[in-house]
């Protein structure tokens, strides 16, 4: 796997040249709806595969490895009737393997929301481990808000994917409410209610896990979520039920602020199967444009979250989306969501060059529209995602979690693919 970045006069035809492949295979593994419209900064997966080499006349092992950038080592392990290394034969067939190795086996969670397109999902489902289905909203006396998802839970049992259930403190028709989560996390009798009515759905539904993706909680909550968390999971574990928690991206224990500090990392560590990291929205809608997971920030968050949570069980959150920023920047203004492909796209149509912010490990570009309005938009691309991929091998992580995979990026899976062997548990 070769990521090819676009430079200024190259085409499909010309990139495939480089790397003696088709124009047709390269547009085809990244799923270009347009293949004569690169944009110049534009990263493009390669997928060499396994190749069959022609040995010619007096050519030999470390020459066929040096012309395709592997070693006689890598040569000779895809090659094991070759003996004798110094003997090779005109005309003799040589496979050549992909020079990417794998860095073994990795968990792989994506969220969904019930409303995704069913064809995505059955596209997406194979490199999933779990698909964490969002979100049943808890109301304050322990009922549920139902949601349509039966659907995804039979279509990811069908590739083996586990299905997990999520509830969350959000609000009706708002967004995470502080109230909600206060009045379960202080209420015996509301808990017991919630714990039932989650139960009971887990087993009507077919679920493999819980999910608690609780926000914003009030600080003096803390230990109260604390508590929470260990009787639910007494609970659900005793059941055969797996339990997961979503946490904000915290440097620090005592980190200040609503949305960190009741998220307890050690007790959160200590108690659940798994801890999904939130290690995104450093850029989000009301913010100034920056990258949405720049990963120099992102590592600081790991560096804090291995040492009190054990490695294994730790997720590390990826977006799968990007935003579109008016210029100049005012306070309170939203930035449009896009997707990764939709921010390509654009970049062709308003006739941008893409950037990449080697610190933040992200692609940006700039343009103007129609009304001489300024943009600044930043997204996830292939370089970008392979640089969260090797930073979670890099710490040893158990797993990776996207929110969302609604949108389908299809360089993200071939990135992935060619650095991991998904995990597969049912």
């Amino acid at each position: 796997m070769i990521i090819h970045v676009v430079r200024p006069g190259e085409s499909l035809y010309s990139i495939s040249r480089i790397y003696g492949l088709s124009p047709n295979k390269i547009a085809k593994d990244n799923e270009l709806k347009y293949p004569r419209h690169l944009v110049i900064g534009q990263s493009l997966v390669i997928i060499e595969g396994e190749r069959k080499h022609t040995a010619a006349t007096g050519e030999s092992i470390y020459k066929i490895a040096s012309n395709y950038g592997l070693s006689i080592r890598d040569i000779l392990e895809a090659n094991p009737e070759i003996t004798n290394p110094s003997a090779i034969s005109a005309g003799q067939i040589i496979i050549i393997p992909e020079r990417t190795k794998k860095f073994g086996t990795i968990e792989v969670n994506g969220y969904s929301f019930p409303e995704i397109d069913m064809k995505t999902l059955r596209k997406t489902l194979p490199n999933l481990t779990y698909l964490s289905i969002f979100s049943y909203q808890v109301m304050k006396d322990g009922n549920l808000k139902s949601i349509d998802d039966i659907p995804l839970i039979e279509a990811a049992r069908e590739f083996n994917v586990a299905p997990i259930m999520v509830i969350t403190n959000i609000e009706e028709g708002k967004g995470f409410n502080s109230d909600i989560a206060k009045a379960i996390l202080t209420n015996d009798t509301a808990q017991e209610n919630l714990l039932n009515n989650v139960i009971q759905t887990l087993k009507a539904k077919n679920y493999f896990g819980l999910d608690i993706d609780f926000e914003y909680i009030y600080p003096e909550n803390r230990e109260d979520y604390n508590n929470f968390l260990r009787k639910t999971v007494k609970r659900l574990n005793d059941l055969g039920y797996s339990v997961t928690t979503a946490l904000a991206p915290k440097t620090s224990q005592d980190q200040k602020g609503i949305l960190y500090e009741a998220h307890d990392y050690p007790v959160h560590g200590a108690l659940a199967e798994h801890v999904i990291l939130m290690t995104y929205e450093w850029g989000y809608t009301f913010s100034p444009p920056m990258a949405v997971a720049p990963l120099n920030e992102v590592v600081k968050v790991l560096n804090y979250a291995i040492s009190a949570i054990p490695r294994e069980k730790i997720f590390m959150g990826i977006p799968n989306y990007g935003y579109d920023w008016s210029l100049p920047y005012v306070k309170g203004t939203m930035a449009r969501t896009v997707s990764n492909t939709e921010a390509v796209d654009l970049a062709f149509k308003e006739g941008a060059i893409i950037q990449y912010d080697w610190k933040a490990q992200a692609p940006f570009f700039e343009y103007y529209d129609m009304n001489g309005k300024q943009h600044e938009v930043w997204f996830e691309d292939a370089r970008s995602i392979k640089a969260k991929l090797e930073t979670a091998n890099k710490y040893k992580l158990g797993g990776i979690s996207y929110w969302t995979i609604t949108k389908y990026f299809p360089q993200n899976w071939l990135i992935l693919n060619s650095l991991y062997d998904v995990k597969k548990i049912i």
